[in-house]
């Protein structure tokens, strides 16, 4: 229960940041563009913001396991370390994710 409200707060939070520093269209033709380029930028905050919590999840648990495989097998510790590299990797991707929401 605590992790959906935290998720909730923090959607929340960059949302409305978003919104309250927004600067005023200029001109009534601009406010179209200027409502998508806000969606624009709030969409890739939270599309960097949702991989990067998942991948600190994942590697979170991914060291827990690695650490408990370890301390039964000492042999086992570089093979742990591609799966964290994996799911570092997540972040990557929603940073590009985020990159194309921007630039395109």
């Amino acid at each position: 229960m605590k992790r959906l409200f935290f998720f909730v707060l923090l959607a929340l939070a960059s949302t409305s940041g978003a919104l309250l520093f927004a600067q005023g269209a200029p001109a009534a033709a601009g406010a179209a563009a200027a409502a998508t380029s806000q969606w624009k930028y709030i969409a890739a905050a939270i599309a960097v913001g949702l991989s990067c919590i998942a991948g600190g999840i994942a590697v979170g648990q991914i060291g827990a396991a690695a650490m408990g495989a370890m301390s039964e097998n000492p042999e086992l510790s570089g093979k742990a370390l591609p799966y964290a590299g994996l799911a570092e990797g997540i972040c990557l991707w929603g940073f590009l994710v985020a990159l194309f929401i921007l630039l395109i």
